[in-house]
This record gives C-alpha cells, structure tokens and sequence, in this order.
C-alpha cells in the first residue's frame, strides 16, 4: 500500500536506503470479513437477499491465474495445508485510487505489500512471509493479459514485476524464488483498503514513536490513535516517517497494523447490525481482485470458513531474510541459507526454524 519505482536498479529521489529489519511480529489477516457476507445473507430475506448477493457476487474481480501460468509450476502441497499471496496495490486506477496514491505523479501499480499466507494442514494456525518490495529477484519469462510474452529478467525489483507484467506473473515469480505452490491469490486496492477501516469506524493503533512524514501528512505523536480509513492508509504506507526511512521497517507497521485491524473486525457485532455488515462486505469485495477459484461470493466465504480455526495469536508474521545487495545498498537479495530453510519449512508443511527467521539486513 504505497508507491516505488519500477526496473532494476534505479532509485529515484524519495526512495530512502533499505536499512532497518523489524522485529517479527504476529498477526491475523482480515479474510473473516466475508463471513459478514454469509450473516448478511441469513438475516435478510427472500428478493433483498438475492440482491444483496448480486451486488456483492458482482463486485469481485477475478484472474485466471492457473490458465496464465500454465504446467510449470510447483508440486500442490502434500497435506492439505494451502498458501495464499496476498498483495497491497497501489494501483492509480480510478480517481479516488488515483488521488489516494498521490495524483498523477505515479503511473501504473506496484505490488506494495505482499505475504505469502502459508495455513498447514488442520487450519487451526498460520505464517505470513512479508516479502521486502525493494527484494531483487529474477523475473520468469510470463505471458501478460494480451498474450504476448516477457523475457526473463535479472536483478528486477519484486514490485516492479505487477506493473510490467502483471499479477500473474507475480505469482510465478514467488513460485520460482521460493518453490512453493501458491494456491490462491487476493489483492486489495488504496480505496478499497481505506473504504474498509472506515467501514468498520476506523482502526486503533499504539505508536511507540512520534511519526512526522511530510511526504504523505502523517503527524502522530506517539500513544494511542484511532485512524480513520485516510490516516490508515498514510500509517501503512509511511516509510521517511519512522526509523531511518527503510522499507524493511515498515514492514514492521504494517504487521502491527494488520493485528489491530483484525481486532477491531472481530469487536464488531456483525449479527447485531446487518447494516454495518453488509457495508463492511460491500467494501470489502468491491476492492476486492483474486484468483478465479476465489472470484464469487460463495467460494471466498468457504474459504474464510474453512479458516475459522486460525487463532489472532497463533498467526506468525515474519520477514523474508534478506541482505544488503553489494552492487546497490538501496536493494536487498534473499539471505541464504535463512531463506532456503525457510521456503522448505513451507513446502513441507513443516516447522520454520528460528534460525530461518533473522534477517542479516538489521540496519544499524
């Protein structure tokens, strides 16, 4: 949920040094929102209710990711376990996305926050692997919406491959850095996500440290917050506000963020008022892009359902391991053999060791 150059190894001038990793931290996704949608459903009666599952049925977007990528993809997990990619766009697409990313001065979308959402077999637990957007990967060759193809590329920074290529190729790009089949894919838009925190009245947060960011308004002291849906998005997205202005300490508030958003939907009495749910729904799905399994109203309730096991407490959130690239000390590569171990704990369902979870790239 923010902006970043697209290409290789450039940096323009608001782009700071990646510099400091933050701490892990754990934290719970928001996909039990559509469990809103079903209770919508049950309360409302006869023609509403059939409207009301037209208009929302009709607000998700959905990719053909499968068709896109082909054969060529990773072995499906042996368990039943399941991993979902996740990704924050800060698509310009539409006016308020457009003013909301800061006018015209970008063109095109990033992939602005991305977790890898790893659920093991039985459901009742979960990680989410940030990826650094700033992370230097090699870009497989994909096939973009029109068909045509894109070579392979090196030292391509991770959230320019959205932009250049697409979200299919974003998928196929975690599949090939990391291995693991990726089963389902959800991205949310800037005006969806600030549509949804202010849906449910706003989200509230602990600052440690006074947050001054004159680049996107910012102006927290530090204490307790409640941040409406614009301030959110300003919160999520603030990187010269805090530390020494890195992308990987961001990372950090946008964990933390996360957990008190999940709070703050799971506080609402979403059977008490079918009003509020179904505008948290509405605004939930309308900035709503997945994967073509996921792309109806029926089947991403199933899916959230299936999840209702997970615990708030018992989801992980950790970073990628990275290093400083040598070439370019703005770029960071994945650390080995951190995220070797990491990405196999993964693919086998299995435990992430804790040595698979420090990240060289501290700052200091």
């Amino acid at each position: 949920m923010t902006d970043q150059t697209t290409g290789t190894g450039s940096r323009t001038p608001d782009e700071p040094r990646s510099r400091r990793a933050p701490k892990p931290r754990k934290r719970r996704r928001g996909l039990k929102i559509t469990l809103g949608v079903l209770l919508v459903l049950l309360l409302a009666g006869g023609g509403t209710a059939y409207w009301m599952y037209q208009d929302l049925d009709g607000n998700i977007k959905g990719v053909d990711i499968d068709k896109a990528l082909g054969e060529d993809r990773p072995e499906k997990l042996p368990t039943s376990g399941q991993n979902l990619l996740v990704l924050g766009s800060d698509s310009r697409a539409g006016a308020e996305n457009k003013e909301l990313g800061g006018g015209g001065a970008v063109s095109g979308a990033r992939s602005d926050t991305a977790l890898v959402v790893h659920i093991p077999e039985g459901r009742t637990e979960a990680t989410a692997v940030s990826i650094p957007r700033d992370t230097l990967v090699t870009r497989p060759e994909c096939v973009k919406a029109d068909g045509s193809k894109t070579a392979s590329a090196e030292r391509v920074m991770f959230n320019s491959v959205y932009s250049q290529v697409g979200p299919a190729c974003v998928v196929k790009t975690v599949e090939k850095m990391s291995g693991v089949r990726i089963d389902h894919y959800l991205e949310i838009n800037f005006a969806g996500f600030k549509d949804l925190v202010d849906a449910i009245g706003g989200v509230t947060v602990k600052v440690e440290e006074p947050i001054h960011d004159k680049s996107s308004g910012l102006d927290l002291t530090a204490g307790t917050h409640k941040l409406d849906g614009t301030q959110s998005l300003a919160y999520v997205r603030t990187r010269h506000g805090i530390g020494d202005g890195s992308d990987l300490g961001r990372i950090g508030l946008q964990q933390q963020f996360l957990m008190a958003l999940l709070t703050e939907i799971k506080s609402q009495d979403l059977l008490g008022s079918p009003t509020d749910t179904y505008k948290i729904a509405n605004s939930a799905t309308k900035s709503l892009t997945t994967d073509e399994g996921l792309a109806s109203l029926t089947s991403l309730a199933e899916f959230a359902r299936s999840m209702n096991g997970v615990d708030p407490s018992s989801m992980e959130t950790i970073m990628l391991p990275v290093a400083y690239d040598k070439q370019d000390p703005n770029r960071v590569v994945a650390a080995e053999p951190q995220a070797g171990t990491l990405w196999k704990a993964i693919r086998t369902d299995g435990t992430i060791p804790e040595s698979a979870k420090k990240s060289p790239a501290t700052g200091g």
